[in-house]
């Protein structure tokens, strides 16, 4: 629910910013400069560290006692935090090097986009610091079964981010610039809000430099390999915006409004179910409970199922409305509409492999092997790379979503894979019946959507309120249509109750 609250914010978020800012070029430079820490903070705090993190921490917290575990949240704070600070001056320093790197297209192309993306990129870097210690604060707090508090700290970004734009932008010279400093003060606000937390469960870290310490050194192994495995689909993404960069003006903004509708579904089911097995499974692991591993990984993927193939059919049918009802306001022009909404479509249609990664891939590091879904990523970017340039020249920036969405499938397909070769996943039985009765519901839902829509200029003729009212009923139609589906066909909630 906390999840849920931070999305719906994120969207707030995202209409506030395209009702400002539209796709223009500042728009542009402002997702460039923002998507940079985010990127590597995905890498170095959600991705990789909690990763590996998190397992050891349960061993810990099962095998040994309060005091040991204490010693190794102090060693990694101090650890952590060193090695980012140090990162963070050298990124400030070298902030037009990144941005000619992660936008080429912005330095070779005429205008002022490279130097605003530049200006911006130094004030939102040090975010990377603030929000890989929140993370890090977050882990503890997973382990421990405080899943609210973690969930809850994104909406203090969307809550910055929107004050930004509403009463600072006017304020500046160039408007575009606040979001920037509502990034910074969200890495402040996201990190303190977690500290009393911590405290309370007597795990407030004391930060000491603990390179030597046996946990530190076990985390940093499992972590270098991981700092690719994990974060794959956000590479993916970020390539997406290097090619995007010497594409036509706009287009990394299409890519980012879509890919944030996209990201709803992701982070609302996929990644709470991913941050909420984690901890199980290394338990698990921890406790040689081999069974009770493959049922919680069987319990997740049905999960999956359940909601990420409707998900993914109300993205890929309604994405023009969607896109209508959320963003086509102020600068958003009806051009914007019709670009984001194809890349809306590219990216619905690789959904579900996205939401399956994230739960295919704490199958292997709750076990602590990192080596595995390394070289499975591998194999998923040589793919995305090879898709993107044989995408990018017919369709564009939908060219770019569309390869990211096949290469999660790749990647998907190949976790799944592995686990049933390890033998550490195996079907549970009622799969067949599971299937037929989420087809059955699939199909309700893609009538009832078919029957309810209206025309595209419909949508856009009507104001907020009449959008809103119409994306309502289908909504609700939709979603009553696809359970009531299910509960005919005889699901009930014990058959996916963990």
């Amino acid at each position: 629910m906390m999840t849920m609250l931070s999305r719906v914010l994120g969207l707030a978020r995202d209409v506030v910013i395209a009702n400002y800012f539209g796709a223009s070029g500042s728009a542009d430079a402002f997702f460039v400069a923002f998507k940079i820490p985010n990127f590597l903070r995905r890498l170095f705090a959600e991705g990789a560290f909690s990763q590996a993190f998190v397992p050891v921490l349960s061993e810990y917290r099962e095998q040994r006692s309060l005091r040991e575990v204490q010693l190794l949240i102090n060693n990694v704070a101090g650890t952590l935090g060193l090695v980012l600070l140090v990162i963070t001056l050298l990124a400030v320093v070298a902030a037009p090097l990144l941005t000619a790197l992660f936008a080429p297209g912005f330095y070779m192309a005429e205008g002022d986009k490279f130097a605003l993306a530049t200006d911006m990129l130094r004030i939102t870097f040090p975010y990377l610091l603030l929000i890989s210690l929140t993370a890090f604060a977050g882990a503890i707090l997973n382990s421990y079964g405080r899943f609210a508090v973690p969930a809850f700290t994104p909406v203090l970004l969307n809550i910055c981010l929107i004050g930004s734009a509403l009463f600072l932008s006017p304020l500046l010279e160039e408007p575009v610039v606040a979001l920037a400093w509502g990034v910074l003060m969200a890495g402040v606000a996201q990190l303190v809000f977690q500290l009393p937390f911590l405290r309370h469960i007597h795990l407030l870290p004391k930060p000491r430099f603990g390179w030597q310490d046996e946990g530190v050194q076990r985390i940093l192994k499992l972590m270098l390999p991981a700092l690719f495995g994990v974060s794959v689909a956000q590479i993916n993404l970020l390539l997406d915006t290097v090619l995007a960069s010497f594409l036509q003006t706009g287009s990394v903004s299409w890519l980012y409004y879509s890919d944030r509708l996209s990201e709803l579904p992701l982070g609302v089911f996929g990644i709470a179910i991913s941050t909420v097995i984690l901890p199980s499974l290394s338990r698990k692991h921890a406790n040689k409970s081999s069974e009770a591993f493959a049922q919680t990984l069987d319990w997740a993927l049905r999960m999956i199922l359940l909601i990420g193939l409707p998900c993914a059919l109300a993205l890929v049918m309604l994405a023009e409305p969607l896109i209508i009802t959320l963003f086509k306001y102020g600068a958003m022009t009806e051009r914007d509409v019709m670009m984001s909404a194809m890349s809306l479509q590219a990216y619905g249609a690789g959904l579900l492999a996205f939401m399956l990664i994230k739960v295919l891939a704490p199958g292997y590091f709750s076990r602590q092997d990192m080596k595995t879904p390394v070289k499975i990523a591998v194999q998923a970017m040589v793919a995305n790379m090879i898709l993107n340039l044989l995408l990018i020249w017919p369709l564009q920036h939908v060219g770019l979503a569309l390869a990211t969405s096949l290469s999660a499938f790749l990647n998907a397909g190949l976790l799944l894979m592995g686990l049933l070769k390890a033998g550490v996943f195996r079907w549970q039985p009622g799969w067949g019946v599971y299937l037929t009765r989420l087809m059955a519901a699939l199909l309700s839902l893609g009538v009832v959507i078919m029957l309810l829509n209206v025309d595209k200029e419909v949508w856009l003729q009507h104001d907020v309120f009449g959008r809103i009212v119409l994306m309502l009923k289908l909504v609700v139609a939709g979603v009553a249509a696809y359970f009531m589906t299910l509960l005919l066909c005889g699901l009930r909630i014990r058959h996916i109750r963990a």
